[in-house]
């Protein structure tokens, strides 16, 4: 398939062998007009809406620049909150909730992840939670951040996850914003190598993103409003750097695909709030499935409630009518749940079943026609 050559020719240039010019390497925005490099592989013309520095270092052999925004108020920090965004998503989103933390006291870290928005786009990469949740506490470590409030939305729910398992001492709070990876879709869905996501992405064409995101995030509806989120997404489908961008995306997609979070949830200890818009019905390869398995994925209302039982202690704040992206969609009340967590009061309003009286939903059986055996218990 095309990406063989993608990868031959990027291995090709590593080595010097017919090497392009420094600026196409791999990794390295393109040489192209300013206009084009708005939407390079590494935005390197598009503003955020901070100030953004890289945190470089050394991984897997290669060396790597995490793009990050570091927002402080103007006295002293309450704490620092740490913000990971979703797969189909940069820091840069995350504009109106490092205003309203800032305002409220809080210094605001907000990383792009490798592979994602301005930061480096590997070529030869082995993509883990467990290697980005590294980095991340690299940065903060480099930023002398201390311990923080964990703040993630979609895919960055699971490296939130990730995170605050591997380095619990680090994490003060955790709060998980419609994170997906709230069910093992390899158990419903069928494999697709990375070859074939790749493909996928690099076909895919603006309008496709928007009907995606429309039907996936915001229930068949597109507002002007959303445009931001479509935005980058769009502009890299356009760009220069198009198939770097796409195979970064097909790498991580396998990621997110085989790495679930979901049978350790009960293993976590900070205190965690669950915001989930209860129209969403975001699922990694829902298209793949079987239809009648198909219209149960991505079923928010129940992966809040089974998540909440699994997490002890955890609060689960459901809004009605929003889809996967509260932060944009229902801003004010997704940011009264965040500032009540944060500030240690309980968030409003409270699913009805999360009182003491009432009981926790037992979690639906599981659509998948194979059985599978329960996870072994961690020792």
């Amino acid at each position: 398939m095309r990406c063989h050559g993608f990868v031959l020719a990027c291995l090709a240039a590593s080595a010097g062998c017919g090497a392009p010019a420094a600026g196409d390497l791999p990794g390295r925005p393109s040489r192209a007009e300013p206009a084009v490099q708005r939407f390079d592989a590494r935005l390197s013309g598009y503003p955020y809406p901070y100030e953004v520095r890289f945190f470089r270092f050394t991984g897997q052999g290669q060396d790597l620049e995490m793009a990050y925004m570091d927002v402080r108020p103007a006295g002293k920090a309450r704490g620092t909150v740490l913000l990971l965004h979703g797969k189909n998503f940069s820091g840069a989103y995350w504009r109106p909730t490092i205003a309203a933390l800032v305002r409220e006291g809080y210094r605001v870290v907000v990383p792009d992840q490798i592979g994602f928005g301005k930061s480096s786009k590997p070529v030869l990469f082995q993509f883990t939670f467990q290697a980005l949740a590294t980095y991340t506490r690299d940065l903060l470590d480099h930023l002398r951040a201390g311990n923080v409030a964990v703040v993630g939305h979609s895919m960055g729910g699971m490296l939130a996850v990730r995170f605050a398992l591997m380095f619990p001492g680090r994490t003060r709070q955790l709060a998980l914003v419609n994170p997906i990876g709230l069910e093992d879709w390899k158990r419903s869905v069928p494999y697709r190598p990375v070859a074939w996501w790749y493909e996928k992405e690099r076909t895919r064409k603006p309008e496709q993103i928007r009907d995606y995101m429309a039907k996936s995030y915001f229930g068949g509806v597109w507002k002007a409003s959303y445009e931001p989120l479509l935005e980058i997404q769009a502009g890299w489908a356009r760009g220069p750097d198009r198939d770097l961008v796409a195979w970064n995306s097909a790498l991580t997609s396998d990621m997110v695909f085989t790495q679930p979070v979901v049978y350790e949830l009960a293993d976590l200890r900070a205190p965690t709030l669950l915001i989930i818009g209860q129209r969403d019905r975001t699922a990694i390869g829902k298209d793949l499935a079987r239809p009648a398995v198909a219209k149960k994925l991505g079923d928010y209302r129940a992966l809040g409630r089974r998540a909440a039982a699994a997490i002890r202690g955890a609060e689960l704040v459901e809004l009605e009518g929003v889809g996967h992206v509260p932060q944009v969609e229902a801003f004010e009340r997704y940011m009264g749940a965040l500032r009540a967590f944060l500030a240690g009061s309980k968030s409003a309003p409270r699913r009805r079943a999360s009182s003491p009286q009432a009981p926790r939903p037992a979690p639906p059986p599981h659509p998948h026609p194979v059985p599978y055996p329960a996870p072994s218990p961690r020792p």
